[in-house]
């Protein structure tokens, strides 16, 4: 593919924000008086991380299981890493809590791993963006990417790896994690922030017309 689509450019985008968000939380300044703020950072990591793969699972693995050829077998490639991906957050949200089991893991250690899996969930991604792309037109692929940014708002916020994640059994359990998950924010009074869309280039004038869209600046009034 010569030029990234809407989808593509999305998932590109938010992956670059969690690297930054994880660069963030690893770096666990310390603050002297305040012992936990420097796990909002790690808060802030986790909760979008999870957002953005309860959406993947509402939306894009749906598509690529409908609509792609051998859309099984991709999506339980894809399912495999994204547990993986939650594993090791779900490793580091232990650690941040104070789970005397992941005590004595170094921090290192734990960061490696979201880090190694992370990569290994944007390759997914990108994998499944790569077919959808092939299968579908440009604006039902802007639907997909529109639908995509909805389904973050009402994703969970905690990583959920034994979940169930694709067919009924999935839209069921992202209903109720996302209810429960909002409850324990609540009560932790844990800030979850707002996901960050891409902005959206205006298409260019060789776009436009074999778009057949043309969309022109409007004219200044004439003087009367």
């Amino acid at each position: 593919m010569d030029t990234p689509d809407v989808l593509h450019r999305s998932i590109r985008h938010t992956h670059d924000v969690l690297a930054d968000r994880l660069d963030g939380a690893r770096a666990m300044i310390a603050t002297p008086g305040q012992p936990r703020k420097n796990f909002e950072d790690v808060d802030t990591f986790l909760a979008m991380t999870s957002k953005h793969l309860s959406a993947v699972d509402a939306v894009l693995v749906p598509a690529a299981q409908k609509l792609v050829p051998d859309g099984a077998v991709l999506v339980h490639e894809y399912v495999r890493s994204e547990r993986d991906l939650e594993i090791a957050l779900t490793h580091v949200k232990a650690r941040a809590y104070g789970s005397t089991y992941e005590a004595g893991r170094p921090w290192s250690v734990e960061w490696a791993d979201v880090a190694d899996a992370l990569g290994r969930q944007r390759t997914s991604e990108d994998g499944l963006a790569d077919r959808l792309a092939d299968t579908l037109d440009g604006p039902a692929l802007d639907d997909l990417t529109e639908r995509l940014h909805r389904a973050e708002s009402t994703g969970w916020t905690r990583p959920h790896p034994y979940a169930p994640h694709t067919g009924l059994a999935g839209k069921v359990s992202r209903r109720v994690m996302h209810t429960v998950d909002a409850f324990w924010d609540e009560t932790e009074g844990r800030m979850v922030p707002v996901p960050d869309r891409p902005r959206r280039e205006k298409p260019g004038l060789f776009t436009q017309y074999f778009l057949a869209d043309p969309r022109f600046e409007e004219e200044e009034p004439p003087p009367e």
